[in-house]
């Protein structure tokens, strides 16, 4: 049956092979764009992204058939692509094999966008990116398997 209205809001948070800060601030713009595009273009909506030098936070409403993990397989491979043929770094551009998928309720869409887009100050003074991630897989899900967070 077909979806006509939904809310399923999602807050991704992608990593860079073994946490390297490959992702330069010169290209940090030209790259959230390009996933920017990648999410609307499959039928979703980007509210906020940043990407910082080895992680990536963006939330999406997602269209009602492409799953969580559809959609970070498309945008993984896509924005490697993009990197490494743009020449956007160093070397070979990679993601790590996972991600994180958290879903979010509409009451908290404003609250997140400001934090990730507040993302250069919060990691120039409060945490680390290791932190950040624990801090949010306790918030969101408790039950997250620690062995299979790639470290």
């Amino acid at each position: 049956m077909k979806v006509e209205y939904n809310n399923l809001y999602t807050h991704f948070v992608f990593t860079t092979l073994n946490r390297m800060p490959l992702i330069l601030e010169k290209f940090r713009e030209r790259i959230e764009k390009y996933i920017t595009g990648i999410v609307n273009n499959n039928g979703c909506k980007m509210y906020s992204i940043y990407a910082n030098p080895e992680h990536v936070h963006f939330l999406v409403s997602r269209a009602p058939q492409l799953d969580e993990e559809s959609l970070a397989t498309i945008v993984a491979n896509s924005s490697e692509k993009f990197i490494n043929d743009n020449r956007l770094c160093a070397g070979i551009f990679q993601w790590q094999q996972s991600c994180s998928a958290f879903s979010v309720s509409k009451r908290n869409i404003h609250e997140l966008c400001e934090y990730i887009e507040n993302q250069k100050e919060h990691h120039a003074t409060k945490e680390t990116y290791a932190q950040e991630y624990e801090k949010y897989v306790k918030f969101y899900q408790q039950t997250i398997n620690k062995k299979k967070v790639e470290k």
